[in-house]
Parts: C-alpha cells; structure tokens; sequence
C-alpha cells in the first residue's frame, strides 16, 4: 500500500482504468516487462532513454486529454479516449521493438546477374563496401569448374539446375556447399584456394580472417592484409551474422530457372540483371582473353573471307540468352514482382551513385556513406589506367571508349547478331563508321521506369 500510495497521481488513475479495461492488461504486463528486462541486459540499455520516455508520454496523453474527465470521475472520459492513449503506447512500442531489432528491417538476398565484361565486378564493389552485407565474388566459379557436361541443350539444362541449388545454399549460408567442388578438396573446413577470395570483404575480416600459417600458398589471397587458410565454418557463421547476403554471377542466365528461389519463403530475393552495349562487351573481351579470340584478330588483320560462322553463332547465342532473360523480367510474371531489376553498365557508368542510390532502393537496403564514399574515390581514376580488371576507373569518360577504336566492320558483326537484344535495351545501331567515331552522336537511348519492376 505504501508504494501504491508513492505514485503518482496520473498513474494511480492508470491503473483503475486498466483493472476496468481487461483488455488492456496484457499491454500493461509487457510495458512492465520491459523495464525490467531494460534492467538486466546491457544490450535493452541502448534504448534506455526511450523507455524512459515512455511513463512521460503516457502521462502527457492522460493529462491533455484526460484529466478533465478524471478529476469529475476518477477515469478517463470515455473508451476513445483510452484507445488514443494506448495507441500513442503501442506506436512507442513499435518504435522500441525497431531498435531492440537494430532497425536492420528483414534479410535480403541480392543476386546481381551478368556476363563478363559487363562492369559487374565494379558494381559487385557497391555490395560490397557495405558492412551490413556478406558478399560472394563469383562463387559459381568453382561449380563450373567441377561440373562438367556433354554439349546441347541437356547440358545447359542440367548446368543451370545445378547452379541454382548452389545459390540457394550461398543464399542460406551454407558455404560447406562448396567443399563439394573445390579442388583440392578442403581438409577439416579449411581451404586455401577460394576463388578471389579478396574480392569478398566479409572473408578478409576477423574471426574469418585467421593467422597465416608458414608454408601454405594462399592462391587467392586477402589484398590488404596476410589470413590464413579459410575456414567455411567461420565463413558460413559470419554470413549469418550479417543481416543481408549479396551474390555476383557472371555465370548464371536463364532468369526462369530462379522461380524456386523466388518462391522460397526462407529468402527475400531480388534480381539485378546487369546488360551493357555488345559492341563494348566484345571490344573489351578481345582484350581481357585475347586467346579466345584468335580467330576474329585474324579475321580483322586478313580481311578475307566472311568470319567463321560458329564464331557468330556463339555471339548469337550469348544476347539472345540475355535477351530471353530480360524480357521474362520485363513482362512481370507474379512471381518476379517487385524482384527483378534491370541496368545498363552505361548508366552506371555516368551516374554511379544515383545508379547504386536506385539499385540499394530496389533492394531494400540503405545505402551507407561508406558506399558513397568508395564511389567517388573510384570513379575518377586517371584517362590512362590500363588494368581491364580494376574495378577503380574514370567512369563518365571510360565507358564509351571502345567505340573510337573498333572497326566498322567489327561493329557490324555485332549490330547483326544481337539487333533484337541492343534495340530491347536502348543500344543503337551505327550507320556508318563516322557515326560510330562521332561522340556526339548517342549510342544510347533514355533508360526506361519499366525496367525496374
């Protein structure tokens, strides 16, 4: 009695009208609850002072439009009233319950889908920069590298089936996924040959990041600092630790074989299917693998002859597969709604940080200063860097290049077999070699709302 006759007037008044309003009473427990538990856990600590806001906003609701009522009666004028007073609470209580919950909101799972020479080991870096979010470099590489299939169609089936189960163990932090396809096989969870295991900020920071160890040839080591051999096991609880998971692929296509995923109520996916110029894509290939492209060099240099048709199907084929996929994702089918985003290298390209601002939205996820900060230390590169795998260049004046030193002729096989792809995503055709050499004349078509959908 001494402690019910210490409170204070307002809250004694509480109280009667919460014995009248059973209803209420399981609210009033919680709040309680919560004091308490705010007394015994350093983490509830954080948001201590909202807590304590709580009786005090309460208090002000009941005075303002309470106490009028309360002082003919000893309650609250009438059942509205008490229901805007608790509104007031429970919005206060939401608001608590975000920051217990670190307001990280629910998981995503980003897939950024591309091919080579796209640009997507630079907006791969997006993801990346970001701390919230456990990045995969191109984890498929070892898939491809195991699985290995007759050619025809039975082929690309059985390969896109397969890479499909493995994002979706990535997706879930299932890393030990790939001990199944990494060679040597890892001994005990460890491993020293993760594919550009440095591109993947989450797999070069502590507890995954382990002391070296004297005479073990890290292949694909951390760039700014000496780990050990990586452990999957803490790999796979550091991706469950993060609160979103981001993939980059460049060797995943068909769009309708990620229905499963899209589906599954364990993830949140969303699609970013990266495109660029065809033009660019081959101008840049031909100097990245100059091997594989022996033939065209020949070809260019001779000048004799019509090029070697499967050479042309195999170009053929790569747009139309991109194609295929981008307008699967353009007609909206209900299950790619609010998934699926497509974005052109050159619009990133010129506008990196309203691009990754777009894409962030897209998916959900806040865009940190951290993020802003690496664009625009990275997009203003020298004119004259000549790494074709750095992912720190002069954006708005590199990503056009190739046309001032591609022959018209080359240009033309391209325009050729991938017009319907270049016309879906804005690309235009050159006419002439002066209108390919011309810079003032624009390759590129206004981007569309729809492709984000």
């Amino acid at each position: 009695m001494e402690i019910r006759r210490a409170l204070p007037q307002d809250i004694r008044e509480l109280l009667h009208c919460l014995k009248m309003r059973s209803k209420y009473a399981v609210l009033l427990v919680f709040v309680i609850s919560l004091v308490i538990i705010e007394k015994e856990n350093n983490f509830i600590s954080r948001v201590s002072d909202k807590l304590k806001q709580s009786p005090q906003a309460l208090a002000e609701a009941n005075s303002t439009e309470a106490s009028p009522a309360a002082a003919k009666n000893g309650s609250l004028a009438s059942l509205q009233e008490l229901d805007a007073a608790f509104s007031q609470m429970r919005s206060h209580l939401h608001n608590i319950t975000l920051q217990l919950a670190g307001d990280a909101g629910p998981r995503r799972h980003v897939l950024l889908m591309a091919t080579t020479r796209t640009g997507s080991s630079f907006v791969g870096e997006f993801f990346n920069q970001q701390g919230n979010i456990f990045y995969l470099f191109e984890p498929l590489w070892h898939v491809e590298k195991t699985v290995n299939f007759l050619s025809g169609p039975a082929s690309a089936v059985g390969s896109a089936v397969i890479y499909r189960d493995a994002l979706r163990q990535f997706f879930l932090c299932d890393l030990h996924t790939l001990e199944n396809f990494i060679s040597p096989a890892p001994e005990g969870h460890l491993t020293p040959f993760l594919f550009r295991r440095g591109s993947s900020q989450s797999l070069c920071e502590e507890p995954v990041c382990t002391p070296s160890t004297k005479k073990v040839f890290e292949k694909y080591h951390c760039k700014n600092r000496r780990c050990g051999p990586l452990n999957i096991t803490l790999a796979a609880e550091a991706c469950r630790r993060k609160q979103h998971v981001a993939l980059k692929t460049v060797r995943f296509r068909p769009l309708e074989f990620l229905q499963p995923l899209a589906e599954d109520p364990r993830l949140d996916l969303r699609i970013i299917q990266l495109v660029r110029d065809p033009r660019a894509v081959l101008a840049s290939r031909m100097v990245a693998f100059p091997g594989k492209y022996e033939s065209w060099k020949e070809w260019l240099s001779e000048g004799k002859g019509p090029l070697r048709e499967e050479e042309v199907q195999r170009l053929r084929s790569n747009c139309e597969s991109i194609r295929v996929s981008a307008e699967l994702g353009l007609r909206r089918p209900r299950w790619l709604r609010g998934r699926y985003m497509l974005v052109r290298y050159e619009d990133v390209a010129r506008a990196p940080l309203r691009k990754a601002r777009e894409m962030f939205r897209f998916a959900g996820l806040p865009l940190t200063a951290q993020v802003e900060e690496w664009i625009g230390s990275n997009t203003q590169a020298p004119r004259d860097g000549n790494d074709v795998y750095s992912t720190c260049k002069n954006s708005s004046e590199q990503f056009d290049k190739w046309r001032f030193s591609m022959p018209f002729k080359l240009a033309q096989v391209v325009q050729d077999a991938c017009g319907a792809a270049m016309r879906l995503f804005g690309y235009k055709l050159a006419g002439s070699p002066a209108a390919l050499a011309d810079r003032s004349f624009s390759l590129l078509e206004e981007a569309q709302p729809a492709w984000v959908t």
